[in-house]
């Protein structure tokens, strides 16, 4: 007659003890070895003078209203994202001046949209995107804008909210994009770098005080299909408009994270 797997376990369980009883270990608690000590951060240059201006924002740092556009009850699915674009441009140009070529030939081809059809494809505005980005409970607007060939930057990236009842742009931003991701409240940006089998990632997430989206995590990191090899000593010129780290200014550093507006 076999044993049950209980009175198995439990004939298994007491040799075992008594084995463990019979090494002479008493079970008390041991020392892992000496804990290094906690240093502080190191300050450099203490007595170095306060900027006389602040440094060049990365992307809009306020939220911006947008006029002359209706939005039925506040829903911005009711919306049509041409319309959006279109009004937005045209008010809040972003980082291009209004005597910019490339504004003027993207404002042309806005107009020039067909806001009954959603497939033009003439048409710079792409498909829209709809996401909770500010944590109230309700969509906002994601879109994205095809800039004139050409110029360094390949894409406008676009995000809408409504903010006491007015169409409000909350974030606004062009770069030389690879991919755009949405993950949870946050916008993932990834821009070609000018450090061969790298790339930029930014990470937007939304501001309460500020009231817009902010560029919270800047950093270069390995391109995911990036050959494998030696690193490059010379850059290629970058197709974005950003600074490009140059590996021989600073041989013993690794491409990391870096503040926001650091670029």
């Amino acid at each position: 007659m076999h044993r049950s797997r209980l009175a198995l376990a439990a004939g298994l369980v007491l040799p075992a003890v008594l084995l463990a009883g019979g090494c002479g270990d008493p079970g008390d608690l041991r020392g892992a070895g000496s804990t290094p000590t906690a240093e502080a951060p190191t300050r450099l240059w203490p007595k170095l003078p306060p900027p006389s201006a602040p440094a060049e924002d990365y992307g809009t740092i306020e939220s911006l209203p947008v006029k002359g556009v209706d939005v039925p009850g506040g829903d911005l699915h009711k919306v049509n994202p041409v319309t959006v674009a279109r009004a937005d441009f045209d008010e809040n140009p972003g980082m291009y001046s209004r005597s910019d070529a490339v504004y003027k030939q993207t404002a042309e081809k806005l107009d020039a949209c067909d806001t009954k059809d959603a497939d033009d494809a003439d048409c710079p505005v792409l498909k829209a995107y709809y996401r909770d980005l500010t944590g109230d409970g309700r969509d906002d607007l994601i879109i994205g804008i095809e800039l004139a060939r050409g110029h360094a930057e390949n894409l406008d990236i676009r995000a809408y909210a409504m903010e006491k009842r007015q169409l409000t742009q909350i974030m606004e931003m062009g770069d030389a994009v690879l991919g755009v991701e949405l993950a949870g409240h946050e916008v993932i940006v990834r821009a070609v770098s000018g450090m061969p089998g790298y790339e930029y990632r930014t990470v937007w997430s939304w501001d309460s005080h500020q009231k817009s989206m902010l560029p919270t995590t800047d950093e270069i990191v390995r391109s995911p299909n990036a050959p494998k090899g030696k690193p490059s000593r010379k850059p290629e010129p970058a197709a974005s408009s950003r600074p490009v780290p140059s590996p021989s200014d600073s041989p013993d550093a690794t491409p990391g994270a870096s503040p926001s507006g650091s670029r």
